[in-house]
């Protein structure tokens, strides 16, 4: 039996990291046959969010104090842990610094994959980097391209993120599909879905911005945002200001988002940037079109533009407010668009993308 162990820093919250590896660990152990072992960093909670198989066995590393110390404590855990269980694959899914350079950290004991979930330019998607801040991120991208080379195999979710890195061992495999139902959206409820914690990356300002030109024109529709609430981002403030707080509910985050999907007659994604979108493919597998900003990476691969969903300029909150709009006064479109969705998301079935990953392995070993 194939020994694989994933490194991550932790498994326990609801985010889209979590979501995929507690899809892809499961399949490999129940229905591959690997002995799956997952490593976190500090997380000594065992309430996990998603569900992972009983097959699965989980390690936690501890490490504290200053840089130093943290650095020691860090790689001596993640050293006797690979001696303990020795195995024939790790795979990184730390998308940090310390996890583009683990081979550096621990060395290589073994075949080594690195799973990178978000695009390499989110570093330069935040606001109005100094020059200073420039340097800083101009030498990180040297020390990620540095890492990125002395993995076995690169593994990126978009053609997108793979033109990102300058590099001959990269390969694309896209995040599985957490559920393919059998009952879909009536697309009849008035209700406009979004999903994703609150962060600057997610861009729901911007979609607060365009849903006031929709309430104007459509003041019976609602938008629902599910994702951890983060008050930094004061969007219940600027719901406030814009006098949408009652067309608009913020929603903690929920285990049966599935049933939200199949609620909803919209799905939205107003992200700056994106590793690659997996909300899409959940909301379009319960036949729910979609109208996202065609930001880096994932949304053009996954909408074909006036065939399953629309694609709006990164930004244009104008042009996603009259995208919005048009699905919503046109039943017939959501209907259209919503079939062709839902066929096109089966190349992202579980057992579809779990299958390249056997392969893989099983090219890595030589198997």
């Amino acid at each position: 039996m194939t020994n694989l162990l994933y490194i991550t820093n932790g498994i326990n919250g609801p985010g889209g990291l979590e979501r995929v590896l507690s899809i892809k660990a499961s399949l490999l152990a129940d229905e591959y046959n690997y002995n799956v072992n997952i490593a976190t960093l500090n997380q000594y909670s065992q309430d996990l969010f998603y569900n992972f198989s009983s097959k699965i066995t989980f390690h936690n590393i501890s490490a504290q104090g200053n840089y130093i110390k943290y650095f020691n404590e860090y790689r001596k855990g993640l050293k006797n842990l690979i001696k303990k269980i020795n195995p024939q694959i790790i795979l990184v899914c730390d998308d940090g610094l310390k996890g583009l350079l683990l081979p550096f950290i621990i060395g290589k004991p073994c075949k080594m994959i690195y799973e990178r979930h978000v695009s390499k330019n989110a570093e330069l998607q935040k606001n109005n980097p100094n020059i200073f801040q420039k340097l800083i991120k101009t030498i990180k991208f040297k020390l990620m391209d540095i890492g990125a080379k002395q993995y076995d195999t690169f593994v990126v979710l978009t053609n997108g993120n793979k033109n990102e890195w300058n590099i001959k061992n990269i390969k694309v495999i896209p995040n599985p599909l957490s559920f393919y139902p059998n009952k879909v959206s009536t697309l009849k409820n008035k209700n406009v879905l979004a999903v994703g914690k609150q962060s600057f990356q997610k861009g729901y300002d911007r979609l607060l911005h365009s849903w006031k030109a929709i309430q104007d024109e459509y003041p019976d529709w609602r938008l629902n945002i599910y994702g951890t609430i983060n008050k930094n981002q004061n969007l219940e403030i600027l719901a406030n200001e814009l006098n949408i707080s009652k067309t608009v509910t913020f929603h903690n985050p929920v285990k049966n988002i599935a049933e939200k999907y199949e609620q909803a007659s919209i799905y939205v994604m107003s992200s700056r940037y994106e590793g690659f979108g997996m909300v899409l493919t959940e909301a379009m597998a319960y036949g729910v079109p979609c109208v996202s900003f065609d930001c880096p990476y994932g949304p053009s691969d996954i909408i074909e533009n006036n065939i399953n969903g629309f694609l709006v300029t990164n930004g244009d909150c104008a042009l996603l407010s009259q995208k919005i709009k048009e699905l919503i006064k046109n039943q017939n479109l959501r209907i259209a668009f919503g079939k062709e969705a839902r066929i096109s998301t089966k190349k992202y079935l579980a057992e579809n993308i779990v299958n390249k990953w056997d392969v893989l392995f099983k090219t890595l070993l030589k198997i």
